[in-house]
């Protein structure tokens, strides 16, 4: 999970600089950022040191999916927003939901922490990534994205509250996230903003 994650993620930022017409180098920060940033922030949370600092294999996923966001981009025009790119995002959404989730539970966190951990791994990176790309996280707008790794999250704590295994939790909780988030790209699902229920009401 956690690999797919890296690669999926490291892909969906590095895209998000081209578009914005880093030079190679700050593509391949934002795109290591996004693959690693939410990873991070969890190890650090479950008081270990980070993945990304005790292996390089992590690394070279990192920046595999780099390369492969550069080899996109030049293949394919809008490839931001190409079906390739929005179904790896939702991919490394669920595998970082799914390995938050894992993680948290292994430690032995409250199902809040454990909900909370799963969600910071799948959409830290990205938050991350939107700073250095100079605008306001999209995770805290109107777009169904986190709310895919909180649900997500909260059906691996659930399943495993029930007595499930640990991996039908983490294969349903991966299903979840991925299923909902690409449910929301299809229908255009978002949150509404306060504006929209004083507008409303």
């Amino acid at each position: 999970m956690n690999a797919i994650g890296l690669v999926a993620f490291a892909l969906v930022g590095a895209t998000k600089a081209i578009r914005e017409e880093f030079d190679l180098f700050g593509v391949a920060v934002v795109g290591l950022v996004t693959a690693f940033a939410g990873g991070a922030t969890r190890d650090i949370l479950v008081n270990r040191v980070p993945l990304a600092l005790q292996s390089p294999i992590e690394i070279a996923l990192g920046v595999f999916g780099v390369a492969l966001a550069i080899g996109v981009s030049v293949a394919l025009e809008s490839a931001d927003d190409h079906p390739i790119t929005l179904f790896s995002d939702a991919v490394g959404l669920a595998a970082f939901t799914t390995t938050g989730a894992i993680v948290a539970t292994g430690v032995g966190v409250s199902g809040f922490g454990v909900v909370t951990i799963a969600t910071i791994n799948a959409v830290g990176g990205g938050a991350f990534a939107d700073i250095l790309l100079d605008r306001s996280p999209f995770i805290l707008l109107e777009d169904f994205y986190a709310s895919c790794a909180v649900l997500g999250g909260g059906t691996y704590w659930i399943i495993t509250l029930l007595g499930g295994s640990g991996s039908v939790a983490a294969a349903i909780c991966a299903a979840v996230t991925v299923g909902t988030r690409m449910a929301a790209v299809t229908y255009g699902w978002t949150l509404p903003t306060a504006q929209v229920l004083r507008t409303s009401a």
